[in-house]
C-alpha cells in the first residue's frame, strides 16, 4: 500500500503530465486534487501527443483507475470534449473513471466574469476558463456542486438566485447583456445525464481502496508558488496545488499520505504576471524559451523562462515535505556553454535568510548565482545516469544540494523512453 502526492514545486508547467504518465504504472489510482481546466498536462506517447486539463494523465495507462476529487471545479464542456477525444483514439474511459459528486461545477457566468476582470487594469495573468470565480462562489457558499445536478428544483433554484446577483452585476456595473437561465438549466441537466455513469462518492471509494492495498498517487495541478496560500500573492491560482490540498481535495486524511514528489524543470518558467527573480529577457531567455517550445498548453501563451532557482525550490521542498523529485526537460540546457543557478536573494545588499512571498520585495530582490560549465552535448538519447555526461552530472548534484532536494527521475525528452530513474 501506497499513498503518495506529486506536487509541481515551481510555478507550474513543470511536466507533471509526463510524470504522473511514468509513475501511473506503479499505482492502481490516480487522483486529480485541485484547481480545473486551467492545467494543461501534455503527454507524448510515441508520435502521439495528448493534452489533458482535467483527467488525471493516468488515464492513458489502461489498468490505471483515474479519479476528480472534490477539490477540482468542472467545466462540463472541457471535461465532454477529453472524454470524447480519449474514446476517438482508443482510450476507454467508461469504468477508469470517476468523479466527485462534491466538486464544485464552472458556469458560463464564471467564465464571462473571468474574462471581464482579466481586460481590466488589475491583471493576474489567469486563463480566463472561469477557475477563480467559480471559487469565489465555492467559498462564498453558492456554489453549484455535481450532486446539485440530481435535483432538477434544488438545481433550478441555486441558478436563478445566482444568476439575480451576476446579471444585475453584468448589466449595471460591467454594462454587459444578461444570461438566459432558462438555457443554462437545460445545459447542465444535460451535462448530468452525460456524466451520470462517473459521478461517486470519492472520499469513501478511495479509503476503502486504502484498506484493501491499493495504491494512489495524488496529482496536483499548476506549482507551489502559486499556491493561494504560500505562493506569490495576488499572483497565484485560486485554490491549493501544495500537498496540503491534496487532502482537503479528495477526502484522504494526513496520516495515510506516505511520501511527496516533486517535479522541477531543469530551469524555471512563469505564465502570467507577477515576480521572477531569475527571468532572462534578452536572448538567452529567448533562447530558452526556442528550444524547450515553453507555450502554454492551455492557452498558447509564451511562458516567461530564467535559470533555476534553487532557493525557490528549497523553500518549495519545505512547505510541501518533498521526499524525492523528479528533473524535467533536462535536455533544453545542453545548448548553453555557461549555466547558472540561483542558490540566493539578496535585498539592500543583505542575503535574505529565508524565500520572501510578498511581491514588493520579490520585485525587487537580486538573484545570487553560480555559474557552471555546461555539457554542449545532446542528451536526449541517454537512458541511465550513468550514460549523462560529466558536466551534467555536476549540474545535478549541484541543483540538489543547493535545493535539498533528493533526485530519483530525470527526463531529457518528451517522450515515455526519455525518462530514467537514478538508481
Amino acid at each position: 500500500m501506497s499513498v503518495s502526492v506529486l506536487v509541481g514545486s515551481q510555478w507550474g508547467d513543470e511536466g507533471k503530465g509526463k510524470i504522473v504518465d511514468i509513475l501511473s504504472e506503479q499505482y492502481d489510482i490516480v487522483v486529480r486534487y485541485q484547481g480545473g481546466a486551467n492545467a494543461g498536462h501534455t503527454v507524448m506517447i510515441g508520435d502521439n501527443q495528448y493534452i489533458l486539463h482535467l483527467i488525471p494523465s493516468g488515464i492513458l495507462r489502461e489498468k490505471t483507475i483515474c479519479v476528480i476529487g472534490n477539490g477540482v471545479v468542472i467545466d462540463p464542456t472541457a471535461l465532454l470534449d477529453e472524454i470524447a477525444l480519449l474514446e476517438k483514439n482508443g482510450i476507454k474511459v467508461e469504468g477508469r473513471l470517476f468523479i466527485s459528486q462534491n466538486a464544485h461545477l464552472i458556469m458560463p457566468y464564471h467564465k464571462l466574469l473571468d474574462l471581464i476582470h482579466e481586460s481590466g487594469e488589475n491583471k493576474i495573468g489567469t486563463t480566463g476558463r472561469g477557475i477563480g470565480p467559480c471559487y469565489i462562489d465555492k467559498f462564498a457558499r453558492k456554489g453549484i456542486k455535481i450532486v446539485d445536478l440530481l435535483n432538477k428544483r434544488t438545481l433550478e433554484e441555486k441558478i436563478r438566485e445566482n444568476l439575480k446577483e451576476k446579471n444585475n452585476l453584468l448589466k449595471k456595473v460591467y454594462e454587459r447583456e444578461e444570461i438566459d437561465v432558462e438555457e443554462i438549466i437545460e445545459q447542465y441537466l444535460d451535462f448530468d445525464k452525460a456524466i451520470d455513469q462517473y459521478i461517486k462518492d470519492v472520499p469513501s471509494y478511495l479509503n476503502h481502496a486504502i484498506e484493501q492495498g491499493k495504491s494512489i498517487l495524488l496529482e496536483g495541478a499548476q506549482g507551489a508558488l502559486l499556491d493561494v496560500d504560500h505562493g506569490t500573492y495576488p499572483f497565484v491560482t485560486s485554490s491549493n496545488p501544495t500537498a496540503g490540498g491534496a487532502c482537503t481535495g479528495t477526502g484522504i486524511p494526513p496520516t495515510k499520505i506516505d511520501s511527496v514528489i516533486g517535479i522541477v524543470k531543469a530551469y524555471t518558467t512563469r505564465v502570467g504576471n507577477g515576480p521572477f527573480p531569475t527571468e532572462l529577457t534578452g536572448e538567452e531567455g529567448e533562447k530558452l524559451r526556442k528550444i524547450g517550445a515553453e507555450y502554454g498548453a492551455t492557452t498558447g501563451r509564451p511562458r516567461r523562462c530564467g535559470w533555476f532557482d534553487a532557493f525557490l525550490v528549497k523553500y518549495s521542498a519545505m512547505i510541501n515535505g518533498i521526499d524525492s523529485v523528479a528533473v524535467t526537460k533536462l535536455d533544453v540546457l545542453s545548448e548553453f556553454n555557461e549555466i547558472k543557478v540561483c542558490t540566493g536573494y539578496e535585498l539592500n545588499g543583505k542575503k535574505l535568510k529565508s524565500f520572501p512571498t510578498d511581491v514588493e520585495r520579490l520585485d525587487i530582490v537580486k538573484p545570487i548565482y553560480e555559474i557552471l560549465p555546461g555539457w554542449n552535448q545532446n542528451i536526449s538519447a541517454c537512458q541511465s545516469y550513468s550514460e549523462l555526461p560529466d558536466n551534467t552530472k555536476q549540474y545535478l548534484d549541484f541543483i540538489s544540494a543547493e535545493a535539498g532536494m533528493n533526485i530519483t527521475i530525470i527526463s531529457v525528452g518528451p517522450k515515455r523512453k526519455q525518462t530514467f530513474y537514478v538508481d
